[in-house]
C-alpha cells in the first residue's frame, strides 16, 4: 500500500483502541494514528488539527457523549475543505438491522467493518 493517510480512530473502548492501533502499525505500517474517545473529540480534532492530508476515520457507533450517528450528522455540517480526502469506515459489532441500514445509507460512510477489527479484510480494500 503506497497511500500513507492519517488515521483517526473514534472509539471509547481502551482495549479496542490499543488493538486497532497495533494492527494498523504492524499490519499496515501506519505511522500517524490519532485517537478520539467519542464523536465530539473526533469533530474537535477535525476542525482544529486536520490539514490537507488524506484521512481515514474508523468510527465506532456506541459511545458516550457523542455516538457514531451523531458524529456523522456533525460531519455532514463541516465545510468541504475539512471533508475533502476523508473516508469513514464504521467499525462496530452491531447487528441491529435499523442501525445497519442507517450506516449503509449514509453518503459519507465508505464501508462497514465488524469488530474485532478485521485488518486483513481492511487491507484488501487498498490493494
Amino acid at each position: 500500500m503506497q497511500l500513507k493517510p492519517v488515521f483517526l480512530v473514534i472509539e471509547d473502548n481502551l482495549i479496542d483502541q490499543l488493538v486497532i492501533t497495533q494492527l494498523l502499525t504492524k499490519g499496515m505500517q501506519i505511522e500517524q494514528i490519532v485517537i478520539a474517545n467519542n464523536g465530539k473529540e473526533g469533530i474537535e480534532w477535525l476542525t482544529t488539527q486536520k490539514k490537507n492530508q488524506s484521512l481515514i476515520i474508523l468510527l465506532d457507533i456506541q459511545m458516550p457523549i457523542m455516538n457514531g450517528f451523531e458524529f456523522l450528522d456533525a460531519f455532514h455540517k463541516l465545510n468541504k475543505e475539512i471533508k475533502r480526502e476523508t473516508q469513514i469506515y464504521v467499525l462496530s459489532s452491531t447487528l441491529d438491522p435499523e442501525e445497519l441500514e442507517h450506516i449503509n445509507k449514509n453518503d459519507y460512510v465508505s464501508g462497514f467493518l465488524n469488530k474485532p477489527f478485521p485488518i486483513e479484510e481492511f487491507k484488501r480494500k487498498f490493494s
